[in-house]
């Protein structure tokens, strides 16, 4: 049992919605095994992703760059956890590493966010609206092409400064993130899932270890949410399955109904032209194999170059 000469150190990011999931972490672990808070240590670590903030993701590497340096350290023995958002995670992990803990998930739906506009749909011709994320840009593009879609990268405060700026009339956060900061109120409403289907995995934290490390496999195994890793496997399995990066615009989202298990997704054209749909109702325990055979469908249905810019 970790102890505040011998702490579980806990690796993050340095932004305040990552330390706002490294601090649920450590109170979850508290509760579970009745430690006390210097019993953990928080240990921020720098990620490429992080520091490179002027060019777009697929540009520097896509998603593993806000976990490469993360994962270094973990396997270094210089953290004993990590501490991911789960919607950036790739869908390999090195190897020596394990990625089996998840908690309770937060609301998996899209924010919209502006100074001065209700509504996605009152939104006037030609505004502009800016989002770091492929999909979403996709998204938009498919619903709204009249829209002027621009990069807009960053964290929770940084991208609500450049709205403040007059750079973009609105843009897009995730549900999850602003209700882990208590920002909730910055969102002008939530976007359901019928509406703009969200990123896979998107809502939930993900906790990695070493294989090897007992200890940490027996600490995580308390806080683990069953639920959430129903729902992951069947989402990260499609992903995977699509080898989905910051390139390919990829929604998914899998919910329990009733004893079964809903899947839904979608993939789209970069340029948001055209999208391909599909869902899966199965058992729980076939989430997996739903999310691969759901992948195979849609790509079947996508004609050559689907994923290419025009």
């Amino acid at each position: 049992m970790p102890t505040a000469k011998s702490p579980l150190k806990i690796g993050t990011r340095g932004s305040p919605l990552a330390l706002a999931q490294a601090f649920e972490t450590r109170t979850r672990l508290m509760a579970a095994h009745g430690i006390t808070e210097d019993a953990c240590e928080i240990v921020i670590i720098k990620t490429t992703g992080d520091q490179v903030q002027d060019r777009p993701l697929k540009e520097i590497g896509g998603k593993g760059l806000f976990t490469k340096e993360i994962e270094e350290a973990l396997l270094a023995g210089a953290i004993d956890i990590a501490v991911h958002s789960m919607k950036d995670m790739p869908v390999a992990q090195p190897e020596g590493l394990l990625l089996d803990c998840y908690l309770p998930r937060e609301d998996v739906r899209d924010a919209f966010v502006s100074p001065g506009i209700e509504r996605l749909a009152d939104l006037p011709e030609g505004a502009v609206v800016g989002s770091s994320s492929l999909r979403r840009r996709a998204q938009l593009a498919n619903r709204r092409p009249d829209l002027k879609l621009v990069e807009f990268r960053g964290n929770v405060q940084t991208r609500l400064r450049k709205l403040e700026d007059g750079i973009a009339a609105a843009t897009f956060l995730a549900m999850a993130g602003l209700n882990r900061l208590g920002m909730a109120s910055v969102a002008r409403g939530a976007i359901e899932p019928e509406e703009m289907l969200p990123a896979v995995a998107q809502g939930a934290i993900g906790i990695e270890r070493r294989a090897a490390d007992a200890r940490a496999e027996a600490l995580l195994t308390a806080i683990h949410d069953n639920a959430t890793g129903e729902r992951l496997a069947a989402e990260r399995a499609f992903l995977r399955a699509l080898d989905g990066s910051c390139e390919t615009p990829i929604a998914g989202l899998a919910m329990h109904d009733g004893g079964l298990l809903w899947l839904r997704g979608e993939i789209l054209r970069p340029d948001g032209s055209e999208v391909i749909r599909g869902a899966r109702r199965v058992g729980v325990a076939d989430g997996a194999e739903a999310g691969r055979d759901l992948a195979d469908e849609l790509l079947s249905r996508a004609p050559a170059g689907f994923f290419d810019w025009r």
